[in-house]
């Protein structure tokens, strides 16, 4: 469809349902994505253009102007000006999926616990499914990745970077997954842990067996993708994950007894 094509909003009844009343901006909002879903609506498509908003739902400028800043900050639509001008259906990035999603936990008091027992179900059978599959710029990027701490750290800033990097090796294989569900779900885990881990200081103090175990696994896993050895990869991911849980709990024990102390 072109950007420039007008497209004709058929009459929307505004229905109340039997949770919580929603305003009339939300409500409206709500109507808009049916429509967008039920026109099979692209992104770079245009919607409806605000007057024939306010003629369709009967609303005020005003109530139809929040309604479509509500789906911008949600991502789903975005408005350019001057000619060609408008506002299109936009596809929400996975950057700005995380980051709304982690406003949901940002009160949840999430612990590494709750994270590794998602990460001890889905990872391995990631990997399992990848195991003979990715390409060998991956591979390269994997081996790239294990480099950049092929050494212990021997300052907090180093092990820092390294628990980072760490989790961007285990990001790229979320990546690779034709699941788009999945890939997802495991990425914003190690978001949510990378953040975790930087801002609670969970690389206080240094620990070299986290480093050495943790690597040690990844060079067994990236073989076994490699040679396209599902069974090995489920197997040495489960184990990874197994060992890497205490370890990190037990940097949690420490960096809580630490900010409670200071």
């Amino acid at each position: 469809m072109s950007p420039t094509e007008e497209i004709n909003l058929p009459p929307v009844s505004i229905r109340s349902n039997d949770g919580p009343k929603q305003s009339r901006p939300t409500q409206v909002a709500e109507a808009i994505k049916d429509f967008i879903v039920r026109e099979g609506l692209l992104p770079g498509d245009r919607i409806p253009s605000e007057a024939e908003l306010i003629e369709r739902f009967s609303m005020a400028k005003g109530t139809i102007r929040e309604a479509l800043r509500l789906l911008d900050a949600q991502g789903l639509v975005k408005s350019r000006t001057g000619p060609g001008g408008g506002t299109f259906v936009h596809a929400v990035s996975t950057e700005r999926a995380e980051a709304l999603l982690a406003n949901y936990f940002y009160f949840k008091d999430l612990k590494i616990s709750d994270i590794y027992q998602l990460r001890r179900v889905l990872e391995p059978e990631l990997v399992a499914s990848l195991a003979g599959q990715l390409p060998i710029r991956v591979l390269h990027e994997l081996e790239d990745i294990l480099d950049s701490y092929s050494e212990p750290a021997s300052t907090d800033e180093e092990e820092r970077d390294q628990h980072v990097a760490s989790l961007r090796f285990h990001k790229v294989l979320a990546d690779q997954t034709e699941n788009p569900l999945l890939s997802f779900a495991i990425g914003f885990m190690l978001t949510i842990l990378s953040d975790i881990t930087v801002s609670r200081r969970l690389y206080r103090p240094i620990n070299l067996d986290l480093w050495a175990r943790g690597r040690d696994y990844q060079m067994r896993l990236l073989a076994a993708l490699r040679e396209g050895d599902s069974k090995a990869a489920r197997a040495i991911m489960t184990a990874h994950m197994q060992t890497a849980q205490p370890l990190m709990e037990g940097q949690e024990a420490v960096s809580l007894k630490r900010f409670i102390r200071e």
